[in-house]
């Protein structure tokens, strides 16, 4: 007799697989990022980040396990994919749509706990969620529709501190944009001849895999450029803290674009065997980095390290 517990560890995996929850890191540090940046000489309440934590979790969840079911078919037909928890029988299309529902009420929940311009942005995020999954039908521009459903968290964690917009974390969300729509270019290549195959729209199904790869450069080289110009404008607003940010800010743009430039001579043209290190381990340990920089300049603005 199969044991319960065993089981239930198991649906558990299957729901944390369907929604490829190891990926939250790739957003969630900036958005945590952002919180801390907005925050000057303070540390954010409990109660906010624990909101801000399950809007985020909430949104991800929401909008890959919509993804999935959306995608079930198409990803039945790619071998790469058919293992995936819907094509295989492992999850039922029922238990993702209600995973999805539970998660945007999250969603929903978190956002109403937050500043009033948060609960007025949900709509345009929920569109972004929500049809990100429907981009790659159409256009090729769907890395980038998928990297502004991740850079929007970098927004919004600024908004749920403050309540208003500012240029320094729009430039971050532009920066996170760029940077997830080049590494999402690159893992792109595995799937060329696929999505040529079924009709679905990428920058390498459409110009080639060395072409996608040099866009990938661009879009990279355009992440710094942003992170640095967000550095900038936060050195020189006069918020609370702002030099000490700045400079943390700074630091993680450099850190960016030594792994960035490692990123890149994983992978080329001739060689795609290094995706999975370019694609998950690299950014995730960008992402990490980046909140790591913040998080030290945080605790020396509030005094935590190296006050009297």
């Amino acid at each position: 007799m199969p044991c319960p517990f065993a089981t239930a560890i198991d649906k558990i995996d299957d729901y944390a697989e369907l929604v490829a929850f190891e990926h939250t890191i790739f957003a969630l540090p900036f958005a945590l990022s952002t919180v801390l940046l907005a925050s000057g000489v303070y540390w954010p309440s409990l109660a906010t980040l624990g909101w801000v934590l399950l809007a985020m979790v909430g949104g991800r969840t929401y909008a890959m396990a919509l993804n999935r079911l959306l995608d079930a078919n198409i990803d039945a037909q790619n071998p790469r994919t058919q293992g995936r928890g819907i094509p295989s029988g492992r999850v039922q299309r029922l238990e993702a749509w209600g995973l999805a529902i539970i998660s945007l009420l999250a969603l929903v929940v978190a956002t109403w706990q937050l500043p009033i311009l948060c609960r007025q942005l949900l709509p345009i995020a929920l569109v972004v969620l929500t049809g990100y999954s429907l981009a790659k039908r159409f256009t090729v521009l769907a890395h980038w529709v998928l990297g502004f459903a991740l850079g929007c968290s970098a927004v919004g964690g600024w908004v749920a501190i403050t309540g208003a917009l500012h240029p320094t974390p729009i430039w971050i969300g532009l920066g996170v944009t760029c940077w997830v729509a080049g590494f999402d270019l690159i893992y792109a290549c595995q799937d060329t001849n696929f999505d040529r195959t079924a009709g679905l729209h990428s920058i390498p199904a459409k110009l080639g895999v060395a072409t996608a790869l040099k866009v990938s450069k661009l879009c990279h080289l355009a992440t710094v450029i942003c992170i640095a110009m967000a550095a900038i404008i936060l050195f020189n607003s006069g918020l609370p803290a702002s030099a000490t940010h700045a400079i943390g800010l700074g630091a993680a743009a450099l850190l960016m674009a030594g792994f960035l430039i490692y990123e890149h001579r994983l992978v080329s043209p001739q060689n795609l065997s290094q995706i999975d290190a370019a694609f998950f381990t690299t950014n995730g340990q960008i992402s990490m980095g980046v909140l790591g920089c913040i998080l030290l300049a945080h605790s020396i603005a509030t005094g935590l390290i190296g006050g009297s």
